[in-house]
């Protein structure tokens, strides 16, 4: 299913990616969770047996960051992108619509929105933002990255963002 999805999205399995599997000992936070930790820039999908792949990925810049519960509310392959009123206002040259595919779409291969408002878990097209304090609020990750965890979850998986 994997590869079907990778296939799907424009990705092959590539075992050479950011993600990698790591000890989770953090026992408030259930095998299925997702946990961003803004300050180290990392992203956790929580497994069984006190482990979780961790992604590298870039989040809010100063106060734009969020922190908090939420749940993925949908899942979309290379989604069309719309700038916030927020952002139109910092880059009025921006179309209103930028299709899906782009090559200046900044959501990438794919894209899980979230249940806290206009914000999302998305690839990007600036792989050099990944690490970073960059964006709106939306966590940013390698598009590889973003393939993978897009096969692991589901709607409706919890999401936790922590400082």
């Amino acid at each position: 299913m994997a590869v079907a999805i990778g296939a799907f999205i424009g990705m092959t399995p590539d075992p050479a990616a950011a993600r990698e599997l790591v000890s989770f000992q953090d026992h408030r936070f259930q095998p299925g969770t997702i946990v961003i930790r803004n300050s180290e820039r990392r992203l956790y999908l929580v497994l069984r047996g006190g482990q979780a792949i961790r992604y590298k990925v870039a989040v809010g810049k100063p106060a734009k960051a969020w922190t908090g519960h939420a749940r993925i509310t949908a899942k979309h392959v290379k989604p069309a992108w719309s700038p916030s009123p927020e952002v139109r206002r910092d880059f009025p040259h921006l179309p209103s619509v930028i299709p899906g595919g782009a090559s200046n779409n900044p959501m990438g291969v794919a894209a899980m929105t979230l249940s806290n408002g206009n914000y999302a878990i998305h690839g990007t097209n600036r792989p050099g933002s990944i690490g970073a304090a960059v964006s709106y609020g939306c966590i940013r990750m390698n598009n590889r990255d973003i393939a993978d965890l897009f096969q692991r979850v589901g709607v409706r998986t919890p999401v936790v963002a922590l400082p």
